[in-house]
This record gives structure tokens, sequence and C-alpha cells, in this order.
């Protein structure tokens, strides 16, 4: 398999579990609080990982005693992670309320993530020869910009998942082999309100045209919707399970379709590891500790065939 680079943020998450989320200015009491290691970029290396993909992270941490914990997670979970830089102040923490369908309300404090600079990632990008490179949007955007140019010019792959969602300057998305969005996300960068396939693919078909090579859009318990530029078109179902927390849903997804296309799988196929994946990571709470491995995945799958 082909070696990811994943470029993104690492968090601490506190997570507190209550029965519904609070009105404004309303107090309300927990079922109890977890401390979680987390944060898009790392759970994605994560998802990587254990799907059986080589997997390097490039980020920071602070010089609390949460970055000892963050580093010491993602090794733990099989993440290389030399490249995780330590930065003066806290760690990135993400305050996470979820409720008890499943569903979850995230805060975050970028922390070391702020602080990630273009000369941080840029090195890691030209040294690394990696199949492709991961990002999100948990970091300075400058430097994730930084992070496609770098990697576009020296011929990897790009896969984007921009979230928090924010729109995208025209000229980045002929960098993109690979869009990754939710509904949320597709609605503020394409304009286009997604709920279904058939938004999905209107939202995709305009990224499309503005120059991205393919696009995924995520619809949760509708499964997801792919499109590429060849002319390639999919409709892939979620599995149905019991959801428990769905904090790193889309992150072990994410994660488990790049580690799948780094091993060469055909894109439905893929597609399919990654919808198992995450299937399987909503039926367990927290993020990293929810997240599959690959023979996880593959026995997943066969009892479903």
């Amino acid at each position: 398999m082909q070696k990811l680079l994943v470029i993104g943020s690492v968090n601490m998450d506190v997570v507190s579990n209550v029965k519904q989320f609070p009105l404004p200015g309303e107090t309300i009491h927990s079922s109890g609080t977890k401390f979680v290691p987390g944060g898009k970029g790392a759970n994605q290396a994560v998802a990587a990982a254990r799907a059986g993909a080589a997997c390097a992270m490039v980020g920071a941490v602070g010089l609390d005693p949460f970055g000892d914990t963050l580093v010491a997670s993602l090794t733990e979970k099989g993440v290389l992670a030399e490249s995780v830089l330590r930065k003066d102040g806290t760690s990135g923490i993400a305050l996470i309320t979820v409720n008890e369908e499943g569903e979850n309300n995230i805060i975050l404090s970028a922390g070391a993530n702020g602080k990630v600079t273009e000369e941080d990632i840029v090195s890691s990008v030209q040294r690394d020869g990696a199949y492709a490179v991961l990002l999100q949007n948990e970091i300075p955007w400058e430097t994730t910009v930084a992070a496609i140019r770098s990697a576009n010019a020296q011929a990897v792959r790009v896969f984007l998942n921009p979230a928090p969602a924010r729109e995208l300057p025209d000229d980045l998305f002929p960098l993109l082999d690979t869009l990754i969005v939710n509904e949320t996300e597709a609605a503020v960068i394409t304009g286009v309100k997604v709920s279904d396939a058939a938004t999905a693919e209107a939202s995709a078909e305009w990224a499309l045209a503005k120059g991205a090579a393919s696009v995924i859009v995520t619809l949760g318990e509708q499964g997801c919707f792919y499109a590429s530029a060849s002319g390639a078109r999919a409709a892939v179902p979620a599995f149905r399970v019991k959801a428990v927390d769905t904090t790193a849903a889309g992150d072990t997804f994410i994660g488990a379709y790049a580690a799948a296309c780094a091993d060469g799988l055909a894109t439905e196929e893929a597609l399919r590891f990654a919808a198992a994946a995450a299937a399987i990571a909503v039926t367990r709470p927290g993020a990293q500790s929810s997240i599959p491995d690959k023979a996880e995945i593959e026995a997943f799958l066969a009892s479903q065939s």
C-alpha cells in the first residue's frame, strides 16, 4: 500500500453526554465527561492507519500535558507522528456535547493548530513521496492552501475535506484530485442545498465544472454520491446501524476511503469500504476510540453480503 500524508488538526476532545442539547441560557446535567484524542486531521490519520495505510501525520500540539497524550495516541494507533510539532501554549481542544440520539455539537479552540505554518508543512510534502495528501480546515487556511499547491507541484494527489466549511477560491478546484464534503459543506461551497442524491449530484457537478477531478458528497444515513470529471457517477447507500455517537463518522469515512484508494481498490469498492468503516464507528462512543481496523471492516462487509 502506498503512503498517505495527513496534514491537519490534533485536538483533545472533551466529550459530555446529555439527554438533549441545552436551550440558550439553560444549565443542564451531563451523564458523564470523557477526554478523548481527536481533531479532524488526527481522526482521519488514525482511520487511514487503522484501515491498513502507511500514514504519517503533520500538525502541532501544545506544551501542555495534552500534547504528550495526543502524540502517544497517534503512535499507538499506527500513525507515524514524527512530524507532529510542539508549539508554545495549549493543544487544540474540542468541546463536544452528544445527545441520546447520537447527534453532536462541537466548539473548537484551535490552540497549537492555529500556529501551523507553511514552513512547517511544505518540507514534509516534498520529502515524503506520498501517494496522496489529505487535508481539512482546522489549521490556518493559508497553510492548507500552501500544502495543496506544494502537493500539486510534486504530482501528489490532493484529497480535501474543507471542514469546517468555507468557500473555496476558483483557482483551487483544478488542484484537487478529490473534494469530499457533507451536505452542509457542499451547500456553503457550491450554493446548492443538498438533501438527497439528486441535489448531491447537482452540487458535485458544480464543483466538477470548476475543475475538481472528482467529488464525494456524503449524505449521512442516505449514503454518499460520487462524481468524476471522466463521467463516472455512483450512489452508494449507507449501512443501517443503531448510532450511538456520530462524532468521528465523517473522518472515519474519509480516512478509510483514502486508505482504500492507496491500496488500489476501485472507486465504488473503496466507497463501500469507507461506508462500512463509518457504520461501525457510529455504533461506538468517542472519536479515535470508535474507529475500526481493516479486519473489522472486512468482516462487517462479509456479514452484509
